[in-house]
Parts: structure tokens; sequence; C-alpha cells
């Protein structure tokens, strides 16, 4: 069987991650956290979009037994992207969902200065199950997120450390910010600012 892969992300795609159309029908060509609704969940560029999927190195390496370092796998995606369906659409034929919220959040979230947090400059739009990590609050496991709902997100490395990273959520209600190493080992929370 031929491997289909999401004509935005190239994240290889199975009928359990299929975005939707405007009609809530499965999309074939885009995966769930690309395109929701008949829409893209985030206005980025091929190279914010290749960033993005950067940090998911370990992963690709584990499934390809490669040892890529992020920067390295960000060229192999610049070089793929231009095969995917998204980045050969010009511009205004790309449906695009915009939220005037955006800018706003990612300026509160500069504004919180945190020790050792590089400014962003984007948030990607995520789905709840995606972000979803355990967090120990006096030693109960919980979780924070609606695996349903859809957050403003990103993640970042913390500077001056080795494997660690900021996850960065918001919403209407909440900014949430966590640390933890790789794949969401040892998460904690960082700070939870209502708005």
């Amino acid at each position: 069987m031929e491997q289909r892969f999401c004509q935005s992300c190239g994240m290889p795609l199975t009928d359990d991650i299929l975005g939707t159309n405007a009609d809530g029908s499965k999309n074939e060509e885009y995966c769930i956290y690309c395109y929701k609704d008949g829409t893209f969940t985030g206005d980025y560029t091929m190279e914010q979009m290749a960033d993005f999927c950067a940090q998911f190195v370990d992963d690709y390496n584990k499934h390809t037994g490669k040892n890529l370092s992020r920067e390295e796998y960000k060229k192999e995606l610049l070089k793929f992207f231009p095969m995917l369906k998204r980045w050969q659409l010009p511009a205004d034929q790309l449906p695009h969902a915009t939220s005037p919220i955006k800018q706003q959040l990612i300026d509160e979230v500069n504004a919180l200065d945190i020790k050792d947090m590089p400014k962003i400059d984007n948030l990607f739009s995520l789905t709840g199950s995606f972000i979803n990590q355990e967090y120990n609050f006096n030693g109960n496991m919980i979780k924070l997120f609606d695996d349903k709902a859809n957050y403003w997100g990103n993640q970042v490395e913390k500077q001056g450390t080795q494997g660690r990273c900021f996850g960065i959520a918001c919403d209407e209600h909440y900014i949430i910010v966590s640390e933890y190493g790789k794949d969401g080992a040892d998460a904690e929370i960082v700070m939870v600012k209502r708005r």
C-alpha cells in the first residue's frame, strides 16, 4: 500500500489523523493538526512550518534509524516541503485560518519574561490531545487540557540547557507555560496566567 503524507507538514497520514473539510467529512490530503473545518489551522511560511516540525527530530530519527540534529532535519524538511501541495499553491488560493487573538497572545506570552525562555514570534493551532501531557500536582498526576479543544501553542528550547523545552499553550481564558525534557519527561508547570 502506498504511503500517504500530509500535504502540509509531511507527517505520514493514517485514517485516525485525517483533517476535516468544512462539512465535517474527512480530508484525504491533510492531517488534523494542519487542516480542520476546511481551513488550515494556522498561517505560516514554509520556513516556519519546517522550524515547528523540526522539534520532532527525535521521533523521525527513531523511525528512520538516522541521527539528525534539529537543524539537519529542518534542512531535510525544506527540501521535501516544496513537493507538497500546500507549498505549491499561490498564497491567495490557500484556505487560511487567521485569528486576531494570535498576535495578542504572542505579545502576552513574551511579556511574561520567563527566565531562560526565548521570545516567541509565532503560535500554532494545536489540538489538546497533541499537547496534553501529565503533570505531578500535589502527588497526583493530572492533565490540564481538553483533548478535543484547540489551543494556540508552541515549543521552544530552554536557553542554556541541553534537552529541556518550554511548552506554551493558550486559549481565550489562560496562558500555560510548562517545562519538560525529551518526549515530555519530567513535565512541570512554570506558570498559569488567567487572561
